[in-house]
C-alpha cells in the first residue's frame, strides 16, 4: 500500500487496523476495483490468522499433556512451542552420538575462524540447522540473560550465565546458554530424566 500513499506498520496488528480505516474511507484516491481487490484479499488473511490462532490453541492443549514437553519447559528460556519444537527435532535421539553434535547440527555452535594464529569464536551459523528451533531458543536465551541482569543468581548456571554476560556481552552469552539448553534436553530425552539445576545454597 506504500506505493499508493498508505504506508502501514509491519504486524498482523497494525495491518488489520490499518485496512478498514482505508476501505472506509470514500474520498481517498482508491479505484472501485482496486477496493474490491484489497478487500478480497484482507478478508482471506484475517481467515488466515484466526485459523493460525485456532492450530496454536490445539497446539497449546496437546502440549500440556506430553510429559516431554512438561519436562522441557523446565530449561531456562524454553516455553511451549520451544518445548515441542525440541521434541520434534531431538526425536528418540538415535540421530545423534551427543549432545554436542546435536546442538552442532541445529545451527547452536559458534562458528570458529583464525585471526593472527589464534583461533575465535564468532556467531552462530544461520545457513545451517534448523531455523525456528535456533530462533526459538535464542530468543528464549536472550529473555532469561536479560531478566538475570535484574535479580539474584539462584543456581550455578544462572552464576556462569551472568559473568559470560559481562565478559562477552547479551548476545553471546544467550548462544552459549542455547547451545547447552539442547545439549541439556538431549541428555533429558536419552535417559528420560528430569531437568535438575545446581541451585545455590541459602
Amino acid at each position: 500500500m506504500l506505493e499508493f500513499g498508505y504506508p502501514i506498520a509491519q504486524g498482523d496488528t497494525k495491518l488489520t487496523q490499518a485496512i478498514p480505516e482505508i476501505l472506509e474511507d470514500a474520498e481517498n484516491s482508491l479505484t472501485g476495483a482496486f477496493r474490491f481487490t484489497i478487500n478480497r484479499v484482507y478478508q482471506r488473511f484475517t481467515e488466515a490468522v484466526e485459523e493460525v490462532k485456532l492450530i496454536e490453541k490445539q497446539l497449546h492443549e496437546v502440549i500440556k499433556e506430553d510429559q516431554t514437553c512438561i519436562r522441557l519447559q523446565a530449561l531456562e528460556g524454553v516455553g511451549p512451542v520451544c518445548a515441542i519444537l525440541i521434541k520434534i527435532a531431538l526425536g528418540n535421539t538415535t540421530h545423534f552420538k551427543n549432545g554436542r553434535e546435536a546442538a552442532a547440527c541445529f545451527g547452536l555452535t559458534p562458528v570458529q575462524h583464525s585471526s593472527g594464529g589464534k583461533q575465535k569464536i564468532g556467531s552462530i551459523s544461520k545457513v545451517i540447522g534448523n531455523k525456528k528451533l535456533r530462533s526459538a531458543l535464542y530468543k528464549g536465551a536472550l529473555a532469561v540473560v536479560s531478566q538475570l541482569e535484574k535479580r539474584e543468581v539462584r543456581s550455578q548456571k544462572d552464576i556462569w550465565l551472568k559473568e559470560l554476560s559481562v565478559r562477552r556481552g547479551k548476545k553471546v552469552a544467550a548462544i552459549a546458554l542455547a547451545n547447552k539448553t539442547i545439549r541439556t534436553a538431549f541428555a533429558m530425552q536419552k535417559h528420560n530424566k528430569d531437568y535438575q539445576p545446581q541451585l545455590l545454597v541459602a
